[in-house]
């Protein structure tokens, strides 16, 4: 491990970065045009004191960041793959195989542009549907992807198999989602090729839902760029959206996020997600949710 030029690297990193690509404040009195070393700690999930050993490349205190560690680094301090591998090198750290699923490094692009998106709901996901990375919004909108491994990470897998997984949307349009999602993972298949993740996945599905195996043989492909949603809000209600994705070079992953025409009711249910939140919401068994008007919002602003 060469904690020396370690630490030159993580202060380098954190220089070319400013506070507005990272979704922080710019602040008052900044003397650094980057960002600070408490912030880089903050947005890698380590302590502010733990971070700045690291940066000083000092081993008296016998630092020695963790696989883990560096992959908050590298997605903190938004290194693209040449960077993130390098980083793992001087840390004296076998560099980890190209990864899939929840564990994959997001796409330093991808997680700019997410950074960008504070005013709607937007998060990063798999080709095979599994959530990277999302901002509060989304949370607020979507709820929080449950913390599976394995096929279970991803959505058209639940989708499949768990019938809570539906609730997201109207039961009047569950066929159509169920053949937008195999018509794009028919897409993703056959891009990744032989793939064992995505094969284990398909074999699955294939033995535990007939209608997936029934449209998996239709052999029906498209990759999912735009989709016009309803979603089923506990509080909300149902709010009519576009979905929008963009994809990633190499399709591996993409960015989705939500919009509405501006003066449509779902505009107005995208405000309102603000003012929600992300607070869990305690239902009496049988009795509907509360719902907010645009009025009664306007009196908690």
């Amino acid at each position: 491990m060469n904690l020396p030029e370690l630490g030159a690297f993580l202060r380098t990193r954190r220089d070319r970065i400013r506070p507005a690509e990272v979704g922080l404040p710019q602040g008052p009195r900044r003397r650094v045009p980057g960002l600070r070393r408490e912030e880089v700690a903050q947005l890698a999930g380590l302590s502010a004191d733990y971070y700045t050993e690291l940066e000083r490349g000092s081993a008296k205190n016998g630092v020695q960041p963790s696989t883990q560690t560096l992959a908050a680094l590298a997605r903190a301090l938004r290194l693209n793959g040449d960077e993130r591998d390098h980083l793992f090198h001087l840390a004296g750290r076998p560099v980890p195989p190209p990864a899939h699923g929840t564990s994959a490094h997001v796409q330093p692009a991808l997680l700019g542009l997410l950074d960008r998106l504070s005013n709607t709901p937007a998060r990063v996901i798999t080709d095979l549907h599994e959530t990277l990375v999302e901002n509060d919004l989304a949370l607020t909108l979507l709820g929080k992807s449950p913390a599976h491994r394995g096929p279970a990470a991803s959505f058209v897998y639940r989708w499949f198999t768990d019938p809570q997984a539906r609730e997201m949307y109207p039961p009047e349009d569950h066929p159509h989602h169920s053949r937008v999602f195999v018509a794009d993972l028919q897409a993703a298949a056959a891009r990744r090729g032989r793939d064992a993740e995505v094969t284990k996945m398909v074999a699955v599905l294939r033995r535990r839902s007939q209608e997936f195996a029934a449209l998996w043989d239709t052999h029906d492909v498209a990759v999912r760029r735009m989709d016009h949603k309803r979603i089923v809000h506990p509080m909300l209600g149902v709010i009519e959206l576009d979905c929008h994705n963009l994809l990633s070079e190499d399709g591996r992953q993409r960015l989705l996020w939500f919009t509405a025409p501006p003066g449509s009711p779902g505009a107005e249910q995208l405000e309102l997600l603000s003012v929600v939140g992300t607070q869990e919401l305690s239902l009496t068994e049988g009795t509907a949710p509360e719902r907010l008007s645009a009025a009664e919002s306007g009196s908690q602003r």
